[in-house]
């Protein structure tokens, strides 16, 4: 079944592309035709983009990887945020950190900045520090705090980038390519879809299409994390079965081990008789 219907996109407006003259020729294979100017996605392209998309996000989700979210275009900012936290997966919505794939272990030393600085706040550092000190480094937090908050948790390179209008974030989609980072991303008319994996041809200024493209890949994604969870629960049943019947065979073992001792030993004394006599 798809994830998402024609109808659903036409009335969110994913089909509305840009002017004619704006375009780019690679995006030609999803473009259906030109209306007063203005290019018109093919939505049944999109319908099967989005469907292709969601179940390679859906496999990296279940195999516990880190799918991370890139928008900082405005209108699309509270929804990913949004959506991406719902997934408990990592998301960037402000200026995106240069290098911050190709160079993570700064990003990271940052991130670990601001733990530090939550410790100094907790550990009672803070009451031997003057005044001006304390503001200075609450202001150096909250910064910290606005750009990389979102990807406090993400301990390790994400395994796929999600991207909400790839000329904005072309930096990101470059870096990705250099590491071979696989890219999903909404694609507008204008933009260049020959340097992301799983391109999705639809309207990325419009909230309703944001909204509907990351409701079917959110949707995609929370199922791969809910299958992961059963997996995980099967597993430890399983692992506490075969316990469970290990124990089972080494009590079982004990008794029989007695019942042969106990056999033995009439033997033993009946043999003993039998030969005393002999001896006599």
């Amino acid at each position: 079944m798809s994830r998402t219907s024609f109808d659903q996109l036409l009335q969110a407006g994913c089909h509305f592309g840009h002017l004619k003259r704006k375009w780019n020729p690679a995006m030609a294979p999803y473009i259906f035709m030109e209306r007063n100017g203005i290019h018109i996605i093919d939505l049944n392209k999109t319908v099967a983009k989005i469907d292709e998309a969601a179940e390679a996000l859906k496999a990296i989700a279940k195999s516990g990887k880190k799918i991370l979210f890139v928008a900082t275009k405005k209108q699309a900012k509270d929804i990913v945020a949004e959506k991406a936290a719902s997934v408990n997966m990592p998301y960037v919505i402000e200026r995106w950190p240069g290098g911050m794939l190709t160079n993570f272990p700064t990003i990271r030393k940052a991130v670990k900045k601001m733990t530090n600085i939550d410790k100094m706040m907790n550990d009672g550092t803070f009451s031997n520090l003057s005044k001006r000190e304390i503001l200075q480094i609450n202001r150096q937090r909250a910064k910290l705090e606005k750009n990389l908050g979102s990807i406090a948790d993400l301990t390790r390179l994400p395994s796929a980038l999600f991207v909400i209008d790839v000329m904005k974030e072309h930096i990101a989609v470059k870096e990705a390519n250099r590491l071979g980072i696989p890219v999903f991303a909404m694609v507008d008319t204008n933009s260049d879809p020959r340097n992301i994996d799983y391109v999705i041809p639809a309207n990325d200024d419009a909230k309703d299409s944001i909204e509907v493209v990351l409701d079917a890949v959110c949707g995609a994604i929370a199922e791969g994390l809910e299958e992961r969870k059963v997996e995980k629960a099967d597993e430890k049943a399983s692992a506490e079965q075969a316990e469970e019947a290990a124990e089972g065979k080494r009590h079982s073992r004990r008794p029989a081990r007695r019942e042969e001792t106990a056999t033995e030993a009439p033997a033993a004394e009946a043999a003993a008789e039998e030969q005393a006599p002999a001896a006599e």
